[in-house]
């Protein structure tokens, strides 16, 4: 296992003043036997920086470590790592134990060693009973089962996962992150997962990396993420639905931008703000108040309530008051949070 260090990496396509630099000087430690977690929307660079770890794509400035090594002129065979993609990339021709097993057998391990590897690695992502299979006889979550297998077997410092979790539906995907979940914790290897699902993101990461327009916005844990975001940006993008950036509230100072998450807004008989509301969304243990502020026509104010509570109709004016202690305030120019 291995530590994982960016300092002050850059990614340019092309060169002069048409140069295209879609990473701006990323630093941060991942730690050794830590799951680090790249979120962020498509183009934000979260792929292109996982792929300079791996040796796909060059550096243009700055350095790239693992463990001891500045890697940034190995190529990938050298750099000790192992990639999970998600395409699965399996060879159709082969079965479950060869597709698992190449890798070795092309670096000339012994045939018992590998035996023992692969038969420890489907242990563990239970596909014991699959080894002579060939990829066309498995589902998705099998596939990708294997590719993870493939991995493992690699006994690599550094698992490096893209999208994985991509191709498979919404319930393969929830059990698939349980397994990676469980993976890691029996293996703990350093590993960095890149995904644009916030809660793939949330539900994996020990520190997650949030990315914006090849910048990072911010790197800690989920908690400290959804709790205190650094930016605008990070506020509205983790957490569903994201939380409501208000302006031109009584009470706030100009130029400052007021956040308040929609599960701490409550409605109360009487004072705090009116919202006016417009639609309703029924989803099972929760009510999705959609509706505006205090006659304003500007961008949805949303309230989380509970199954236990009665939905106001469309229309209907509510009193809604924010948790004190849950108020967050951000810059307006520059979108960075304002600690008080």
């Amino acid at each position: 296992m291995a530590q994982i260090q960016f300092n002050n990496v850059v990614k340019r396509y092309g060169s002069g003043p048409k140069a295209n630099q879609v990473i701006h000087g990323v630093s941060a430690q991942v730690d050794d036997g830590e799951f680090v977690v790249i979120v962020g929307p498509s183009g934000c660079g979260k792929s292109t920086l996982l792929r300079m770890v791996a040796g796909l794509e060059e550096i243009t400035e700055g350095e790239i470590s693992i463990g001891e090594r500045v890697v940034n002129d190995l190529e990938p065979s050298e750099r000790d790592i192992a990639m999970v993609f998600q395409n699965y990339a399996l060879y159709p021709h082969m079965s479950v134990f060869d597709n698992m097993a190449y890798g070795l057998k092309i670096k000339k391990v012994p045939e018992g060693d590998i035996r023992a590897r692969v038969d420890k690695a489907a242990a563990i992502l239970e596909l014991g009973g699959l080894l002579q299979r060939k990829p066309r006889e498995l589902s998705g979550g099998q596939r990708q089962r294997v590719a993870m297998g493939r991995a493992i077997v690699r006994q690599p410092q550094v698992f490096l996962f893209d999208e994985p979790l991509s191709n498979l539906d919404a319930k393969l995907r929830a059990q698939t992150r349980l397994e990676i979940e469980k993976l890691h914790r029996e293996l703990g290897i350093t590993s960095l997962f890149v995904t644009h699902d916030q809660v793939e993101a949330m539900t994996l990461a020990e520190r997650m990396i949030v990315m914006n327009a090849g910048r990072m916005e911010q790197f800690g844990t989920p908690d400290e993420v959804y709790h205190r975001p650094a930016s605008t940006f990070v506020a509205g993008f983790i957490g569903a639905p994201p939380m409501n950036l208000l302006s031109g509230i009584e009470g706030v100072r100009e130029g400052a931008l007021l956040g308040i998450r929609p599960e701490h807004l409550r409605v109360v008989d009487s004072g705090g703000w009116q919202l006016h509301v417009q639609t309703v969304e029924m989803l099972g243990a929760e009510r999705l108040i959609y509706g505006h502020l205090n006659g304003t026509q500007g961008p949805w104010t949303i309230v989380r309530m509970s199954e236990t509570e009665a939905p106001p109709a469309p229309g209907q004016q509510l009193h809604v008051q924010p948790l004190e202690d849950r108020i967050h305030g951000f810059d307006a120019a520059t979108g960075l949070r304002l600690d008080s």
